[in-house]
């Protein structure tokens, strides 16, 4: 019979329609289901109609994506995250999505994707997005090319006025936040997460980094959980650790990938480490003023040091590491440790090595 009131939604494989459901609420039961993941982004087609008295009175076109983010203990009890089942080490840079021409907004829609583009050329199956939320077609276009984010809540203080210790469970202490500051980081954190958790791309919240801002952390993990049960937290990167019911605990360490905590009751990962600055003439923010955690003359140089915290990576990945995060995607303003330039105009280093290198990492799990 003809539908009256609710809504009717039709999913599409390739454009033709392989299930369609309608009322009130409606489940989807999809046949030989075709997964998404990094090596192959599948997405699938969505027609919605919402019909009130047999009369459809708006309609919507959208996509979705069949994938599962878990994780289980391998053999000898370590946590490591799972795709779709399937243990994978998640590796990708630090993207703090800077432009000269923009600052936090990208010049265009083209830019906007060309980062993504590239970081998947670099044989990197995931970003880190650092402290920034991006327009949701950032995230549309993860969800096209199979990339994996791990999306940061913007930091609402420094460390300033609060002790950070990312070494130990003992001696981080939380920032004095008003109950007003408390109030609006729950208010933005939940509307942040509403707006962006329809994105499959997204596998893992991160409400702190380093200790910045970090207050009431088990409620906020629980908060955050709330709003969505499905996805892993990496409840503070780098930042103070506690008890608590987060998934992740995540290291920051520079320049070389060190693993001085572990933890069996968590997913261990490694969310900042590299830094390796070359200043690359003709692309310098400031010429006279330039940063990095270590700096070098070559890309040569460069790489070689690369290749031997990668080789690093792999023997900690045995003990444990499920996940790490090499600073950055590129240079910004006076930071030259990027693995491009920031105007985007020169990739630093040989692009057939990384990406070996980066799928041996991968691999290697």
């Amino acid at each position: 019979g003809k539908i009256l009131r609710g809504v009717e939604v039709v999913l599409l494989a390739d454009g033709a329609p392989v299930a369609k459901a309608e009322g009130r609420e409606v489940a989807l039961a999809v046949p030989e289901m075709k997964l998404w993941s990094p090596s192959d982004p599948y997405l699938y087609g969505l027609k919605i109609r919402v019909v009130r008295d047999g009369e459809t009175i708006d309609m919507v076109d959208g996509y979705a994506a069949m994938r599962k983010i878990s994780y289980a203990e391998d053999a000898a009890g370590h946590k490591r995250m799972h795709l779709n089942n399937e243990p994978l080490f998640q590796y990708g840079p630090l993207d703090q999505g800077w432009w000269p021409d923009g600052l936090y907004t990208a010049p265009s829609d083209k830019a906007l994707a060309f980062d993504i583009e590239k970081t998947k050329e670099m044989g990197f199956n995931m970003i880190r997005k650092h402290v920034k939320v991006e327009p949701a077609r950032w995230y549309w276009h993860c969800d096209r090319l199979g990339m994996l984010v791990w999306q940061d809540m913007p930091s609402i203080a420094d460390n300033s006025a609060n002790v950070w210790d990312n070494r130990t469970y003992e001696n981080g202490t939380d920032t004095p936040v008003t109950e007003e500051g408390k109030a609006n980081y729950y208010k933005e954190w939940g509307e942040i997460i509403a707006a962006f958790k329809g994105f499959p791309c997204i596998v893992t919240w991160v409400p702190f980094n380093e200790a910045w801002g970090q207050f009431d952390t088990e409620e906020v993990v629980k908060f955050t959980r709330e709003q969505d049960p499905a996805r892993l937290i990496n409840y503070a990167s780098g930042g103070n650790f506690v008890r608590c019911s987060g998934d992740i605990l995540d290291l920051h360490n520079y320049p070389d990938p060190q693993m001085y905590l572990y933890d069996k009751d968590y997913i261990n990962v490694l969310g900042e480490y590299g830094g390796i600055g070359w200043p690359v003439e003709g692309h310098l923010w400031q010429p006279d003023r330039n940063w990095g955690y270590v700096q070098f003359k070559s890309a040569d140089e460069v790489l070689d040091t690369y290749e031997k915290y990668a080789g690093q990576l792999i023997d900690l990945i045995d003990d444990g590491f499920a996940g790490a995060i090499y600073t950055q995607t590129t240079d910004v303003e006076i930071e030259v440790n990027g693995l491009m330039t920031y105007d985007r105009k020169v990739v630093k280093l040989d692009m057939d090595r990384l990406s070996a290198i980066n799928r041996k990492v991968i691999e290697s799990m």
